[in-house]
């Protein structure tokens, strides 16, 4: 879904609004910490942690080589 988003200047930074309808749909609410994220093609906000993906996959490799010894320790 594209929207339109209007920046306002608040102090000295500039702040973006979601409309409820959106927020709603990425779950996140005012106070959330979302990230912005730069691309060639423009900003990326998101409330996705690119570095919690990146624990998650070293988490994986991890898991698959230790499989069997993390099995005996949940016994």
């Amino acid at each position: 879904m594209v929207r339109e988003i209007v920046l306002r200047q608040a102090g000295g930074s500039v702040t973006a609004t979601l409309p409820k309808d959106m927020a709603d749909r990425l779950h996140v609410a005012a106070g959330d910490k979302v990230y912005a994220i730069e691309t060639d093609r423009g900003v990326l906000l998101t409330p996705y942690d690119p570095d919690f993906d990146d624990a998650m996959q070293a988490f994986e490799e991890v898991r698959r080589q230790y499989r069997n010894t993390l099995k005996k320790l949940a016994e």
